[in-house]
């Protein structure tokens, strides 16, 4: 079933509307992707950085939940690089159930690995996250600040008025920037 969906995309490949053909490469890239799903794995268990980097941004196009084992088990890497390109993945993938995964990283001894955590945060609808990014507003890290600002604007909801408006004071002129532009997002 699915090699014959594979046929009939890869015949459309040489379709003669560009668009037709870009959307073709983008499925198929989905589909082929899931089907070396066992291969990635195997990849993301080596010690090859280069390697490991890509097979986390595979699974980031593979629509199946066996992938989010996976990411969450880099979560406990020593390599924070590793750490923080799978908490991008999680925060695209917008799963639920991986939130307190991604909230510990809040914590995280990578400032870079913190700032992935609240960016990915920001992808999830949930007033529940409001204290926690708040939370990080008293930080001096200016780049983890204003990533947390951005995630409460995007979350959108009324609790991340308050936080947000008590950073337009902030002695920082780039967390107030933030501040102000986490104010447009916020829902009526």
């Amino acid at each position: 079933m699915l090699s014959d969906r594979q046929k009939a995309l890869q015949d459309l490949l040489n379709d003669t509307d560009p668009e037709v053909r870009e959307a073709v490469a983008v499925a198929l890239e989905k589909i082929e992707a899931g089907l070396q799903l066992d291969r990635i794995l195997e990849i993301l268990a080596g010690d090859d950085r280069a390697m490991k980097a890509k097979a986390i941004l595979s699974l980031g196009k593979i629509q199946s939940d066996k992938v989010f084992p996976a990411l969450i088990k880099i979560l406990s890497e020593p390599d924070a690089n590793m750490r923080g390109l799978a908490l991008q993945i999680l925060g695209q993938k917008k799963d639920p159930k991986t939130i307190m995964n991604i909230g510990k990283h809040l914590k995280d001894p990578d400032p870079a690995v913190r700032v992935h955590a609240a960016d990915a945060l920001g992808n999830f609808p949930d007033r529940r996250l409001v204290p926690h990014l708040a939370g990080l507003l008293e930080n001096e890290d200016d780049a983890l600040v204003c990533t947390a600002l951005d995630a409460l604007g995007r979350i959108g909801v009324p609790e991340a008025e308050a936080p947000i408006l008590s950073a337009l004071s902030d002695p920082r002129p780039s967390v107030r920037k933030a501040a102000v532009l986490a104010l447009v997002e916020l829902d009526s």
